[in-house]
């Protein structure tokens, strides 16, 4: 008896699973806040130009019209230049406008910023992240991704070695930590160090808890668990955070007041059981059962003893507990005992698996491939989406609360359907979906229908993205299961550090950005025709049966028909 056969006994989806799933709440709250402030305290605004200290007394129109040179080749004025003359001598000479046959240079005093469209100062415009250094915030986001990177390594560590729960409450605290110091520096490379430790805490400040909750809730409810958790919690948490910039005015309070609600995961181990997963393959298997039968009382079921004998049996085979470890935390009999040391014996030639299996044959090595590449693709497609929204010619607030807002529908369409359509083609569809109105929004004016052809691109990023965290991990072998999703996850935050610069193409056309997305997404797409469908198959346990996975399926398979 396996762990999925104990949750019938304990409740599928009772109070206390319940109870978990809105535990769930906060984590989103705290994922969607490290990953997406950043935005919003290093944004420009759109209008800016040189600061001339000797015009301060004039209007603004004045000071433009007297200061700044037309934008050669373009309309309005330049950005990055001004008129290289004795300003207070002109205007004395009663000159209101600048001769664009004056000498110019670059700004010598800095520059001044239009917050009419972003109604208060951030970093960036403070340390004058504009001009020769606008590619700062980009590297910025860069930075944060690495911190990512190295996060899930050592956070996935901490998770295997001393539970899930401490890995929980570590990468939030650092989060804490480190999001307050943002709000104190003064030099970019100082930012850089607090964004990439802010980093660190990326993904696995809300995915420990997810994958945690997602482990006590009974096969048939996961769907429903996994992407309405997101649906509901993170689309509040990412529709709340740009009125939060909006209200608060001050980048340094948003840093705070995004950070300070990390600590209240320091309370974690009081209100949310342990893996039991994790817990009897450490030998725990007394606190387990307790775990467990914490669930049946809560959830006011009645498992009767013979039950948890058979689960420890199938776990003292799966993780080769010593007799010791087991008679210390969980008194069994004589005759089980011996059974005990049998299934050990049997277990001691199996084999140690690592990630590199999984490229040692033909069909399993191009399935990593495939899942590698894609979910890199996706990762891409949905940052370069998000960050893109102040390329859309709109307000940004505005924009970011609609297109964060898709969310919702897409996890809520994604529930009803992806147990009956399976993955396979809804994840070309909807990638291809994504990449075809990126590319609609490119050939349509800026501004309003270039908005809604991108949001609607978003909407089918969101549900391919939430495809592709379920994917890898069916489609991959029990034996390095982990492992592999570890290693896939890990590449898609390598091409998330490529998002940002996507984004900053912007600066060159405003239509790059949604090309290269929308040719990204459409390549993805047509790449998850190749991968075999999981739905109502047995998924694989070992090499082998990663290997032989799909073999028999054909390429125009569709689920929902052959039904």
């Amino acid at each position: 008896m396996d762990f999925d056969d104990m949750l019938p006994h304990i409740g599928e989806f009772g109070l206390y699973q319940k109870i978990l799933f809105a535990l769930l709440a906060p984590f989103a709250f705290f994922v969607a806040f490290v990953y997406f402030t950043q935005i919003f305290i290093t944004v420009i605004p759109e209008e800016y130009w040189c600061d001339v200290p000797d015009l301060r007394n004039l209007t603004t129109e004045q000071r433009i019209s007297l200061a700044i040179p037309p934008n050669e080749g373009k309309t309005g004025y330049d950005k990055c230049r001004m008129y290289a003359v004795n300003f207070t001598e002109m205007w004395d000479k009663g000159i209101t406008k600048g001769n664009p046959s004056w000498p110019t240079t670059d700004c010598r005093h800095g520059w001044e910023f239009n917050y009419t469209d972003i109604p208060y100062s951030t970093i960036a415009s403070e340390l004058d992240w504009v001009c020769d250094k606008a590619a700062y915030p980009t590297i910025a986001q860069a930075v944060f991704f690495c911190g990512a990177i190295l996060g899930g390594l050592i956070f996935g560590w901490v998770a295997d070695r001393y539970g899930r729960i401490p890995a929980l409450v570590w990468t939030n605290l650092i989060g804490f930590i480190a999001g307050i110091a943002t709000s104190f520096v003064t030099t970019f490379w100082a930012f850089c160090v607090c964004r990439f430790l802010v980093g660190l805490a990326f993904d696995n400040c809300f995915t420990m808890m997810y994958i945690l909750v997602l482990e006590y809730v009974g096969p048939k409810w996961r769907t429903f668990v996994a992407n309405m958790s997101i649906a509901i919690y993170f689309t509040m948490a990412s529709c709340m955070l740009p009125w939060m910039a909006y209200y608060i005015a001050n980048w340094k309070m948003l840093c705070i007041a995004t950070s300070v609600p990390l600590l209240l995961a320091a309370i974690t181990p009081w209100i949310v059981p342990e893996s039991a997963r994790w817990l009897v393959s450490q030998g725990k298997l007394n606190k387990a059962v307790c775990i467990l039968k914490k669930f049946e009382k809560i959830n006011g079921m009645k498992v009767e003893p013979h039950i948890y004998t058979k689960f420890s049996v199938n776990y003292i085979k799966f993780y080769s507990l010593s007799i010791h470890q087991i008679t210390r935390h969980y008194k069994i009999s004589v005759t089980l005992q011996d059974s005990c040391e049998k299934l050990q014996k049997e277990e001691e030639a199996v084999r140690v698996y690592s990630v590199l299996d999984l490229f040692k044959s033909p069909r399993l090595r191009s399935t990593t491939l495939l899942l590698i590449a894609i979910w890199m693709a996706i990762s891409l497609c949905f940052d370069g989406h998000v960050r893109n929204v102040g390329s859309l010619g709109l307000d940004l607030f505005v924009t970011f609360t609609v297109a964060s807002a898709t969310e919702l529908p897409a996890d809520t369409v994604l529930t009803m359907v992806l147990d009956k359509w399976g993955r396979r083609w809804l994840a070309c569809g909807s990638m291809v979906m994504g990449g075809v109105f990126s590319l609609l929004a490119t050939a349509v004016p800026t501004g309003g229908p270039s908005a809604v052809l991108a949001i609607m691109g978003r909407f089918s990023v969101n549900i391919s993205y939430n495809i592709g965290l379920q994917y890898a991990a069916e489609v991959l072998p029990t034996v390095v299961r982990a492992q592999g999703v570890a290693l896939i996850h890990i590449m898609g935050y390598v091409a998330s550090i490529l998002a940002p610069f996507v984004v900053y193409l912007a600066n060159i056309s405003p239509a790059l950005p949604l090309l290269v997305l929308g040719t990204i997404g459409i390549t993805g797409g047509i790449l998850a025709l190749f991968l075999p469908e999981t739905l109502d198959k047995e998924l694989p346990q070992t090499l082998q049966d990663g290997e032989n996975f799909g073999k028999g399926q054909r390429f125009l398979d569709f689920p929902c028909c052959s039904k």
